[in-house]
């Protein structure tokens, strides 16, 4: 198993005094959060998927920089192993849910099974249809446990894609991040769209409800959902006027944003 931070390339336009002042004010307001977590007792369980290259490691690499890491905890597994291959789907993910007073966060997730194995072929359509079924029902189980599934899909148009693809095969420092999967990503574009569409319609629920953003800029991609995500939260001293979410960028899943030119097809 691989338990871990997720760490992204030094990005320059984080040296931006604007997106730095607005950043800092929002990690301030994330260990304020943290403060009410640890003394409550709360259960976090934060969900981020996407396309590759939508900046996942990037969010989460701001959004714990300046957490205690002993309350907070970045979980990216790898394939499974044989072993657990022959599992129940969720058993994996399960030991990683967190227990009182921590705050995790899952760069990718049981939805593989929705996105990346459909796509590549590593489970049947039979094994989708069931998961598909399955994770409302799962997600429930944790709202009934008194844990919090709060989820993101970051989504970006396929040119950004490409060009960032194309920059971390020239970029030493982010080679790390490529895979075979990722270099085929561009020509399984409408295939990932597709499980995309179908994976957001049956998922989506009261007790786990799908947040979209629009991460075609990093920068403010990472300070929205940062907003977003304080402003489900509840903590002493809460600045409600930094955490002011623009609407173009993150918003509640509906049917009608597949089909509205929210998000990329």
């Amino acid at each position: 198993m691989k338990k871990s931070r997720s760490f992204a390339t030094p990005d320059p336009g984080d040296a931006e005094p604007g997106y730095r002042r607005a950043l800092y004010g929002l990690q301030v307001q994330l260990v304020k959060y943290q403060r009410h977590l640890i003394a409550h007792g709360d259960r976090i369980a934060v969900v981020l998927e996407g396309r590759d290259a939508a900046g996942k490691d990037g969010v989460i690499k701001r959004i714990v920089e300046h957490l205690s890491p002993r309350e907070t905890r970045v979980v990216a597994l790898p394939a499974p192993s044989s072993r657990e291959q022959t599992e129940w789907y969720f058993q994996r993910y399960v030991e990683h849910l967190p227990a009182a007073r921590e705050f995790v966060l899952f760069n990718r997730s049981w939805y593989n099974r929705a996105g990346v194995e459909r796509v590549m072929g590593f489970c049947t359509k039979a094994e989708t249809d069931r998961f598909l079924d399955d994770a409302p029902v799962f997600e429930q189980m944790l709202a009934n446990a008194g844990i919090r599934v709060i989820k993101y899909y970051l989504d970006i148009n396929r040119d950004e894609q490409v060009k960032r693809l194309i920059e971390r095969r020239r970029d030493p420092l982010s080679q790390w991040k490529l895979s075979p999967i990722d270099k085929v990503a561009s020509k399984k574009w409408d295939a990932y769209t597709d499980c995309r569409d179908e994976m957001l319609r049956r998922t989506h629920s009261a007790h786990a409800p799908w947040h979209l953003v629009r991460a075609d800029d990093k920068h403010h991609a990472r300070l929205n959902v940062i907003r977003h995500l304080l402003s489900l939260l509840s903590y002493r001293g809460k600045d409600r006027e930094l955490l002011r979410v623009d609407p173009e960028i993150v918003f509640a899943f509906d049917e009608a944003r597949l089909r509205d030119g929210s998000i990329a097809r």
